[in-house]
C-alpha cells in the first residue's frame, strides 16, 4: 500500500517511479537537463595520460617538515598511492612518477569508462587522494596529518608511441634538472648557511656543469652518486613475481592440516629506478607498448 502510494506521488510530482531494481520505469518531465552535458569522449587509438600535481604543496611540505632536498618518506607515500591507483584501474600500462606529480598512462584500446574524460581524471585524482591520507601514518609514522592534502589532474592524449616516449623523457628530463638545482640549493642554504634569497643569487644562470662543480668542489658530492630515486624518479611497471606464501592443507591419512609453503606467480605493480629516455628500457619491457595495449 505504502509503494502505490509513492509510486501515485511520483508521478503527481511529475517523477518516474523505480523498479525494485532502480531502474526507471518512465521518463521524468526533468531529464531534459541531461542534454546540457557535455559529450568529453576522447579520441580512439590515443594513449590517455592522467598527470596529478600536488596543490600547493610547497607550503604543505614546509607545514609537514619534510626533508630537503628529497624527503624518503614522501617519494615513497607517493608510489604507493599510484600503485593502489593501478591496482584499481588495470588498463594502466605504466606511470611515472617525481617529486608532487604522477603521470598514469591508459592503454590506447582501452574501453574504460567509455572513454570518457572526466571520468578517467577524476577516478585517478580521487583514488590517489585518499590513497594518500590512508596510508599517510604507514610512512610518516608520528608525524601528525595536519590537514588533506589537494591533487589537481589534466587529461592529454598521444596517438604514438614516440609522442608518449617523449612525453615520459621530458618528465624525466624535468625530474632531473629540478632535482640538480634543489640539491645545490640547499647544500648552500644547510651547510654554506646562505639565506634562500642569497643561495638563488648564487645558482643565477649556472648550468649543469656549474651546478655539479658546485656540489662536487664545496661539498664533496658527486651527484651521479646520489640515489636513482631522487635523479631518475620512479616508473611502476606490471610484472610477474613469484612470490612465497603459507597455506594449510590436509595431506592424505593425516588427521590435522600442516601449514607448507607454496610459490605462485602473481601480476603485480613494481617499482623502478631506471633511465627511461634511452632505447634499453622500452627494448626489454616491450609489452607496455605493444600493439594489443
Amino acid at each position: 500500500m505504502l509503494r502505490c502510494c509513492r509510486a501515485a506521488a511520483a508521478i503527481a510530482a511529475g517523477c518516474a517511479p523505480r523498479s525494485p531494481h532502480g531502474l526507471a520505469m518512465a521518463k521524468s518531465k526533468f531529464e531534459y537537463v541531461r542534454d546540457f552535458e557535455a559529450d568529453d569522449t576522447v579520441l580512439p587509438n590515443c594513449w590517455i595520460v592522467v598527470r596529478l600535481d600536488g596543490r600547493n604543496f610547497h607550503r604543505f611540505s614546509e607545514q609537514h617538515e619534510f626533508k630537503k632536498p628529497n624527503d624518503d618518506r614522501a617519494l615513497q607515500l607517493m608510489t604507493k598511492c599510484a600503485q593502489t591507483v593501478m591496482q584499481e584501474l588495470e588498463d594502466i600500462a605504466i606511470a611515472y612518477g617525481q617529486s608532487d606529480e604522477y603521470s598514469f598512462v591508459f592503454k590506447k584500446k582501452s574501453r574504460w569508462f567509455k572513454r570518457r574524460a572526466s571520468k578517467f581524471m577524476t577516478h585517478v585524482v580521487s583514488q590517489f587522494s585518499s590513497s594518500y591520507v590512508f596510508y599517510w601514518k604507514d610512512f610518516f609514522k608520528d608525524q601528525q596529518l595536519l590537514y588533506p592534502p589537494g591533487f589537481d589532474g589534466r587529461i592529454v592524449l598521444y596517438p604514438s608511441n614516440q609522442n608518449l616516449k617523449d612525453y615520459l623523457s621530458w618528465r624525466q628530463a624535468d625530474c632531473h634538472i629540478n632535482n640538480l638545482y634543489n640539491t645545490v640549493f640547499w647544500m648552500l642554504v644547510q651547510r654554506s648557511g646562505l639565506t634562500p634569497v642569497q643561495a638563488q643569487e648564487r645558482l643565477r644562470g649556472t648550468l649543469a656543469g656549474d651546478k655539479n662543480e658546485i656540489l662536487f668542489s664545496e661539498f664533496n658530492i658527486n651527484y651521479n652518486n646520489e640515489p636513482l630515486m631522487y635523479r631518475k624518479g620512479t616508473v611502476l611497471i606490471w610484472q610477474k613475481v613469484k612470490e612465497v606464501i603459507n597455506k594449510k592443507i590436509k595431506l592424505p591419512k593425516e588427521e590435522e592440516e600442516k601449514e607448507v609453503e607454496v610459490t605462485r606467480t602473481k601480476t603485480k605493480v613494481v617499482p623502478l629506478h631506471c633511465d627511461i629516455i634511452g632505447d634499453q628500457f622500452w627494448e626489454e619491457y616491450p609489452e607496455i607498448l605493444a600493439e594489443d595495449s
